[in-house]
């Protein structure tokens, strides 16, 4: 109770302080441009935008301890978005290339707060392409990363100055790194040592199938990894985008599905859907806009990349 307190009376101080009202102008101002930036780029590569699920019977499992947050409706459940990899799937049915500005709740656990990039409430931009390998996805991404801060970089100079002068524009061909190498080199802890060691962005390929979801497709010609990726920001700032290709045939799911220990009555409508042999194989990922922000302007926190941030363990309007 005192915390929740404590963090209503900082929300007032906030709502006064000029020097706040002027830095989250700053803030904004980034923002917007970088948001317009990223729309531009993706329609300018034929991708159509769709509008995003905020509740639907089914969302993301994920791969870690959070909290729950479902709504019961006229006798209906249903889960308020964690991530909209499941609808991304079928939007390709009706056309092959889709992005969404994602509105996302992820009720993290309040120790997930001193790591510095998470908060409870975010936005994503999710990205899927039917019939797509993940080095095309991983291409797409490098491109629109070094387009977008390229163009804050230039539009807005003096605020870059102003908050991150040593930002600099990633440089192509970003470096690859397996896990299961980076794991005999740095052990369990490689993503934190290697983003502190790194001075561009890289990805990390191959995840273990046991650190993601059933929906992650699993790589038959070498079974324990997936197809899949992360991007990371350097200079400690961690994981910047999560994806890869997708399981679209049904016994396939099924049996990953029993591997994670997932409900498969939760999943009925989906899995109707990939039983009628309707799934397209797709390949895609989610960026998100705050911990992107936070990296352009170089905050400590992802907190201050967000006007209303919800912080896990906090608690703001």
């Amino acid at each position: 109770m005192e915390r929740l307190e404590k963090r209503k009376v900082d929300t007032i101080s906030l709502v006064k302080s000029y020097v706040e009202v002027d830095f989250y102008s700053d803030l904004l101002t980034i923002q917007s441009s970088l948001l317009q930036s990223m729309r531009n780029f993706m329609i300018s590569e034929g991708f159509l935008e769709i509008l995003p699920t905020i509740i639907s019977p089914i969302t993301d499992p994920l791969n870690h301890d959070i909290f729950d947050a479902t709504i019961d409706y006229y006798g209906y459940s249903y889960s308020i978005t964690k991530s909209m990899i499941l609808q991304k799937q079928v939007s390709t049915l009706v056309t092959d290339k889709i992005f969404s500005m994602s509105p996302n709740l992820r009720l993290e656990l309040e120790n997930r707060y001193e790591d510095g990039r998470h908060l409870i409430e975010f936005v994503q931009m999710d990205m899927e392409i039917a019939n797509a390998k993940r080095e095309e996805i991983m291409e797409i991404m490098e491109k629109l990363l070094i387009n977008t801060i390229s163009e804050i970089t230039v539009i807005h100079t003096k605020l870059i100055d102003k908050y991150n002068p040593d930002l600099k524009v990633p440089k192509t061909n970003f470096k690859i790194i397996r896990v299961e190498d980076a794991i005999k080199k740095f052990g369990e802890n490689y993503e934190s040592i290697l983003s502190r060691k790194e001075t561009e962005p890289f990805w990390l390929i191959d995840i273990p199938i046991m650190d993601r979801e059933f929906y992650d497709k699993q790589n038959l010609s070498n079974p324990d990894y997936l197809l899949d990726f992360d991007l990371i920001y350097p200079y400690g700032y961690g994981e910047a985008i999560s994806g890869g290709e997708r399981e679209h045939e049904y016994a396939q799911i099924i049996k990953r599905m029993k591997i994670k220990g997932n409900s498969i009555n939760i999943f009925e409508e989906y899995l109707k859907i990939a039983k009628e042999g309707l799934l397209k194989p797709t390949a895609g990922c989610g960026i998100g806009i705050e911990r992107l922000t936070r990296y352009i302007l170089g905050f400590e926190n992802v907190e201050k990349a967000r006007l209303f941030a919800k912080a896990p363990g906090k608690i703001s309007i």
